[in-house]
């Protein structure tokens, strides 16, 4: 039961990898930056996040060497995250599954300031989770080695997870294999479903039929002789490779709904209806091909498009949300203040003094 358990966690986070993504990390100066006049928090509620409790649980021993800031998309992470390397005298690794693609810095929102991982592939290459991780590993090892500390940031929860922590994630697939696999799940999904079944039950039992991305994954890995599923669930066991601090930006979703807005319309009046045209006239990647509004932007009237976007992004938002309920040891902030006074809160809470 743990390693089906295991395997539908997996399945089910591997829909950053291979399905809908949303329009990468978020900036104070798309999402509004603090609270709006007028728009204080007063109470949560409907639909806010409770609060955890204000301790940070630590996996390893030692001084914190990682400070994570997650949050729905635009919460304004980014610019948490950036103001709190500042105040640690460190840089920002981004952790987000669009960001690491070139020629679409304003759907995937690049930040303004250099930031490690943006734009280090081509639209047309594919990459998975399990690629992603080691490079992750790689940039924080060297913050923490040159600074002394690493601020990571992102709104994809299982790359998150993966540059925190050694989750042991299932292996890249060759593309021939998962082109393969596809048609076949294309052609009669019951039939691929019993084909994973016979040759992995454990992540037969976790992937629906009908959910075709999760089945085109788990079966492209048994036909490569590895597995969705995992004899031990590392996902969400809190552990991580280093000592850190997870923060999470809670708002309001009135608040939130509002930077949704807010971004949407600094996108288009930022001319991203040009950038996809011109995106879309080049080969894209599987990962690229599912970004939020990439087809209705580039085919729509403009007004259609960004409602159509706005929607969209508003289920992703409350997918990322649920998310970061499960992320273990996670510590709740007040998401709707300044950037640099979120920043204080962080580094007091992770028990650091600026660098």
């Amino acid at each position: 039961m743990a390693r089906e358990q295991g395997a539908a966690d997996l399945a089910r986070m591997d829909l950053f990898d291979q399905g809908e993504h949303g329009l990468g990390d978020d900036h104070g100066h798309a999402d509004g930056g603090g609270r709006c006049e007028g728009q204080g928090r007063g109470g949560q509620g409907e639909g806010a996040l409770e609060r955890a409790p204000q301790t940070v649980p630590q996996s390893v021993g030692g001084r914190v060497e990682v400070v994570a800031i997650f949050g729905p998309t635009a919460s304004g992470k980014s610019a948490v995250a950036e103001a709190v390397a500042a105040v640690l005298a460190t840089e920002v690794v981004s952790v987000d599954a669009l960001q690491v693609y070139r020629g679409l810095p304003i759907l995937t929102n690049h930040p303004a300031t250099p930031t490690r991982l943006v734009g280090i592939r081509a639209p047309a290459e594919q990459m998975t989770v399990g690629e992603f991780a080691p490079l992750a590993h790689a940039e924080i090892d060297g913050l923490v080695g040159e600074r002394g500390i690493a601020v990571v940031t992102g709104g994809t929860g299982l790359y998150l997870r993966a540059a925190l922590a050694d989750l042991g994630l299932p292996p890249a697939v060759a593309e021939e294999t998962v082109a393969r696999v596809a048609a076949a799940v294309g052609a009669d999904a019951a039939a691929a479903h019993v084909r994973l079944a016979s040759l992995d039950p454990a992540a037969a039992a976790a992937v629906h039929p009908n959910d075709t991305q999760r089945l085109v994954r788990a079966l492209a890995l048994a036909e490569s002789g590895s597995s969705l599923a995992r004899d031990d669930d590392r996902l969400w066991s809190g552990e991580t490779r280093r000592p850190s601090t997870v923060v999470g930006l809670e708002l309001s979703p009135e608040e939130l709904d509002r930077r949704i807005v807010a971004r949407a319309h600094a996108m288009f009046e930022a001319g991203v209806v040009a950038e996809v045209r011109t995106a879309l006239e080049q080969p894209l990647s599987r990962t690229v091909e599912k970004t939020l509004g990439l087809r209705e932007i580039a085919a729509l009237p403009a007004e259609e498009a960004f409602e159509r976007l706005v929607a969209r992004t508003r289920r992703y938002a409350r997918y990322q949300r649920k998310w970061m309920r499960r992320i273990p040891g996670i510590v709740l902030v007040d998401g709707e203040r300044a950037p640099e006074v979120v920043a204080a809160e962080v580094v007091m809470l992770a028990g650091l003094a600026a660098g």
